[in-house]
């Protein structure tokens, strides 16, 4: 039986996100940014009798058997640009919130009034986790009445020149003694079709299994309060989701983990063999199963790299499709 696999992670995708900027000397700036907000699951019976699971009440009267608050595990980050207007001079000021570094790259639009001795578009940065950078200062032109900016960003979690460098093969991410069977592995890919993906691993298993983290690393992304899935586009973005950022630069995904079951939260630090969420069936899936995959950023730009298992006796086991994982 084949699995589906998650397309796109709904918090931190693996592809590149923008921003926008626009400023007038003195007076404004704007740019993006996202915000978490808390859901309820609402559990009451249809008309057939049959549990229905629902993110909003029913409307027809039926009685309500359970209401469980589904507040995020932690925040979402983000990263954003900011200004700052001294004298006769704006500074432009990245932000980065995530627990790992972040490429960034910075084009203007137009520039009027200020002077600008970057020819080069776009101008890049490496933003180090959790910290504010300096960009860019712009001082007024002589004479100028309205100096004035406009400017588009975009941004990738990841060092662009991060390799992948595990010292030891990665851990099965589930109980020890027990056996999984992988439903989908490179190169016998169904829906690993993009650099990002074409080296993951779809684990099949029931909802509610424990899922260890196979690498130790920092958590720098969570997403917790989703409770769909299903192979419809509709689900793309609702797949839960933990992120691991690893010591080489590289990071770990966990994906369709059920929901409210995330036992890490943003910015913890993880051990190897550490419990952190229960497998699930949310976001773009056809069955019950665990993604997980290891990317690293190759200058905006994320591809996913091969990965081994430690298997009995020190061996190093390489994921196959059709192959019952064993954990050791």
């Amino acid at each position: 039986m084949r699995f589906g696999v998650l397309k796109t992670a709904g918090y931190v995708p693996t592809s590149v996100r923008t921003g926008y900027g626009l400023v007038f000397f003195a007076l404004l700036g704007c740019a993006f940014f996202d915000a978490a907000s808390a859901q309820a699951l609402y559990k009451y019976r249809g008309d057939d009798g049959e549990w229905i699971y629902s993110d909003r009440p029913p409307d027809d009267g039926k009685a309500v058997a359970e209401v469980r608050s589904l507040t995020p595990t932690s925040p979402r980050s983000g990263v954003s640009i900011d200004y700052e207007a001294e004298g006769d001079t704006v500074r432009l000021i990245a932000t980065n919130e995530y627990f790992a570094p972040v490429e960034l790259a910075l084009r203007f639009e137009t520039i009027s009034g200020l002077e600008y001795p970057h020819p080069d578009d776009p101008l890049r940065w490496l933003l180090p986790p959790r910290s504010a950078m300096p960009l860019l200062r712009l001082a007024r032109l002589e004479g100028a009445m309205q100096p004035s900016l406009e400017y588009r960003y975009e941004y990738l979690i990841g060092d662009p020149q991060a390799r992948h460098r595990p010292v030891e093969p990665y851990r099965v991410p589930f109980a020890i003694s027990s056996g999984h069977t992988i439903s989908q592995a490179y190169p016998d890919t169904i829906t690993h079709s993009t650099p990002d993906s074409q080296h993951a691993v779809d684990i099949a298993m029931p909802v509610g299994t424990d899922v260890f983290a196979a690498r130790g690393g920092v958590v720098f992304d969570v997403a917790a309060q989703n409770f769909k899935g299903g192979a419809d586009a509709s689900n793309l973005s609702l797949a839960n989701v933990v992120r691991i950022l690893h010591d080489d630069g590289t990071y770990a995904i966990y994906a369709h983990l059920n929901w409210n079951s995330i036992r890490v939260r943003v910015g913890d630090v993880v051990e190897r063999g550490e419990y952190i969420a229960d497998s699930g069936n949310t976001g773009y899936s056809s069955g019950p199963h665990l993604h997980f995959v290891v990317v690293r950023n190759v200058g905006m730009s994320m591809r996913s790299v091969p990965v081994t298992f430690a298997g009995a006796n020190a061996a190093s086991i390489a994921p196959a499709t059709g192959l019952v994982l064993t954990a050791y």
